[in-house]
């Protein structure tokens, strides 16, 4: 072994406790990116393997009735590689042991062979028999939320006539690989689920023999996605279309495109707090030791070491510590990404999803954090590549004492002497005070961004549900609803209150900006589904213009005053200029709305509705969700408690997970930086420190000559960490922001003490160590130390 090698592991074993900080505090950054890379990989390669096998469409469309007929016209359109048609009809089921109704959304699948695309992934059981009928296929979570296994049987309200449908099997598809009824932000695995038919079954239901009304399109590589949804609406548009899609505004790929999304973000976010972190410790650490060992650099320089090899063996040093910091943050975030990819397999469903390790990653992450590592030492190293060996050997000047500035502000009297030594100390090193405050405020931050999800979760769910939406059941039916059927739906008994809606489905254009979305009549003065501004005041629903969320309002561009173009996709569909009257606040989706009153008119159509908000007594809901039931015209019901709970229990079990990890490594960084901050103080000042005690100051003021800087610093550092914690939160505020769902920026005072309260405890965790050691200063042989 080399002379410079061993001297080398003397010193790390000098500093083996601040190394062993840096290393977790690297290791906290290091996995957070293995872990978001290696789950991304996993999430994208999964996808991407389902969706290829089983053929998942491009393209997506939907039409009231359309002949068979078409179906050559469609397969000829440019760029087209397959077709398939079906028929897609949402039904209420009456499953045992539930006494609220569930939507069932019926797909039909070829009666012969198997489907050209969205193919069928069968879990359990086997796939419908030929011309059997009564057979179905549903989806997995629903199964398992009912406890459903092949052989069972459930009953559906279909076309207003109860009929049993046989499970004969278990399945998944890439059409829904989270499973969301539309309206819903998150699933509601016991009240959605999907059933696949055979399609001579849902024929006959429906009296739609040679026809279909959903199309799906796989495009050969290469062409135009517009062009072809183009062509497609020109085609579809005389029976019916509301307008195709391509596979982005598709519910459940947006929603797994977001998630990966996210996932890239936080692979950015965390290691740079926490590298920049341990960057900062590095170049404390390293300073010190060449400060510590100048003799020894002229030394080494004596016996005719060069300058290379002296800046390489303080090299050297920082990369053992970064290597064991990310070998150890590496192992990590496998280890993460894999509960991680636990937690997936509860929400994504896929045939399997296999944890991969995304190697590029992890050496992206050793690269890092080597580049972290020579950045926060490159100056320390080279003051001891270019220190000449005579220079060397004269100890360096002692540092010049003098009034600071704030005992110019504070009489003498009010401040003891120790006090006063730990404000010298302060002034006379402003930057590395500085620098040391900044990295405690980093571990206040990173508290406050692991709990603010929590606060947010909770104002949204009061936002969202509990001001705006004050409804208890969305019925919604399966054709506008005349007044007649309106009217028996309000007065059904048990209905405290009602209000009608009419939902169109649109395509809205600002400028060169459009989105295809519904837009919502209501009434002017709803009590029920409300609309709100950003300080939740109720806004009223203006007579003429159209109202934008404010996520919509961001995506078109347009702000009160200006103008719209709004193309109707059904009825005689008209196109309109309407005026943005307001902008309001929601959490999910992105939406419009306007007059119900005026709609109608635009519509050329009478009083109709799509569906109804309703209020219900809770001692009679029972008997409302029977009499729903009953109804032909409904399409389905959405329970609002439900869509709550089924949100709570999903976000709640992320969000516990993520903060768990977050606290974790926040008390990392406190640690780290504060037992860092301390050993340092104590190895420069153990001279002044034995001093005092050999001419009579006690153990106490001696420590509190230590540990003053240390809560100074935590003192300064708790209010900045507060304020870098929001400006943190707000960024990730904004990098969650998609058009499913918002997290509005809410920090609470809760969270706020506890970021603070952790980052105490941390403190006073690391002054007793530090303090142990200064009682166990060896007096004399530290005296004999030379200047």
């Amino acid at each position: 072994m080399r002379k410079l090698d061993r001297k080398l592991l003397r010193d790390l074993y000098q500093l083996r406790g601040q190394a062993a900080a840096i290393v977790l505090v690297i290791a906290a950054g290091v996995a957070t990116f293995v872990m978001s890379m290696c789950a991304y990989r996993s999430l994208t390669a999964t996808k991407d393997a389902f969706y290829r096998d089983y053929r998942f469409a491009d393209v997506f469309s939907s039409t009231h009735r359309t002949p068979d007929a078409l179906l050559p016209r469609l397969r000829d359109i440019e760029g087209v590689a397959a077709v398939e048609t079906r028929l897609v009809y949402d039904v209420l089921l009456d499953v045992a042991g539930m006494s609220e109704p569930a939507t069932a959304r019926l797909i039909s699948v070829p009666d012969r062979g198997q489907s050209e695309l969205n193919r069928v992934y069968i879990r359990r059981g086997r796939m419908i028999e030929p011309l059997r009928s009564g057979e179905v296929v549903v989806s997995e979570v629903f199964a398992a939320a009912h406890g459903f296994v092949p052989g069972d049987q459930v009953r559906a309200i279909v076309n207003g006539k109860t009929q049993v449908m046989k499970i004969v099997g278990i399945a998944l598809s890439p059409e829904y690989v989270i499973q969301v009824q539309p309206g819903s932000i998150l699933p509601d695995d016991k009240r959605f689920g999907i059933f696949w038919i055979g399609r001579r079954d849902l024929e006959a239901a429906f009296d739609m023999t040679g026809a279909f009304n959903s199309v799906t399109v796989r495009l050969a590589l290469g062409h135009e996605t517009p062009r072809v949804i183009d062509e497609l609406d020109r085609l579809l548009k005389p029976y019916g279309s509301v307008g195709a899609y391509d596979r982005d505004e598709q519910l459940s790929h947006r929603y797994l495109s977001d998630e990966l999304s996210q996932l890239r973000g936080m692979a950015v976010m965390a290691p740079a707090i926490f590298l920049g972190v341990a960057a900062f410790l590095l170049n404390i650490a390293v300073s010190r030791i060449i400060t510590q060992q100048r003799e020894q650099i002229a030394a080494l320089k004596a016996f005719g070491y060069s300058d290379f090899e002296v800046g390489a063996h303080y090299l050297n040093l920082v990369f053992v510590i970064t290597v064991g910091g990310s070998v150890a943050g590496s192992l990590i975030g496998f280890w993460m990404g894999a509960n991680m990819m636990g937690m997936y397999e509860e929400f994504y469903k896929f045939p399997s999803l296999t944890f991969l390790i995304n190697w590029p990653a992890v050496g992206a992450a050793f690269l890092m954090t080597s580049a972290a590592a020579v950045v926060g030492t490159f100056l320390s190293v080279r003051s001891a590549v270019t220190l000449p060996p005579a220079e060397a050997m004269r100890p360096e000047a002692p540092p010049s004492f003098r009034t600071s500035w704030v005992e110019r502000l504070v009489p003498k009297r009010f401040l003891a002497p120790e006090m006063r030594m730990v404000l010298r100390n302060l002034t006379r090193r402003p930057v590395r005070a500085a620098l040391s405050v900044v990295g405690i405020a980093m571990a206040v931050a990173v508290m406050v961004l692991g709990n603010f999800s929590l606060d947010a979760m909770n104002y949204m769910m009061e936002f969202q549900f509990r001001l705006a939406q004050r409804q208890d059941l969305t019925v919604t039916f399966v054709e506008p609803a005349t007044e007649s059927v309106m009217y028996e739906v309000q007065n059904l008994d048990g209905v405290l209150e009602s209000e009608t809606m009419r939902s169109v489905a649109t395509r809205i254009r600002f400028q060169n900006r459009s989105r295809r979305i519904g837009i919502m009549g209501i009434l002017p003065n709803p009590q029920l589904y409300r609309l709100l501004d950003a300080d939740e005041r109720q806004v009223r629903v203006p007579d003429f213009g159209i109202m934008l969320n404010r996520k919509l309002s961001e995506v078109l561009g347009a702000q009160i005053g200006d103008e719209v173009i709004v193309e109707v996709l059904e009825g005689k569909r008209p196109t309109l200029t309407l005026e943005v009257s307001a902008i309001v606040e929601e959490f999910a989706g992105i939406n419009a709305y306007m007059n119900k009153s005026r709609l109608h008119e635009v519509l050329l159509e009478s009083n109709v509705a799509s569906g109804v908000f309703l209020k219900v007594d809770p001692n009679r809901i029972d008997a409302v969700f029977a009499e729903l039931e009953e109804r032909p015209g409904v399409g389905s019901v959405t329970i609002k408690d439900a869509m709550m709970q089924s949100f709570e229990q999903t976000v709640a079990e992320n969000i516990l997970v993520m903060r768990s990890f977050i606290v974790m490594f926040a008390a990392v960084i406190a640690i780290g930086v504060v037992y860092n901050t301390a050993k340092i103080s104590l190895s420069e000042r153990q001279r002044d420190l034995a001093t005092m005690r050999v001419i009579g100051f006690t153990n106490r003021e001696v420590s509190t000559v230590l540990l003053g800087e240390i809560i100074i610093f935590t003192a300064l550092a708790i209010p900045l960490g507060c304020l870098i914690g929001y400006g943190l939160a707000a960024v990730t505020t904004a990098g969650l922001d998609t058009d499913n769902y918002r997290i509005p920026l809410v920090i609470s005072r809760n969270t706020l003490l506890l970021a603070s309260s952790v980052v105490v405890v941390a403190t006073i965790l690391s002054a007793l160590l530090v303090q142990r050691r200064v009682k166990r200063l060896d007096l004399i042989s530290v005296l004999k130390t030379r200047d």
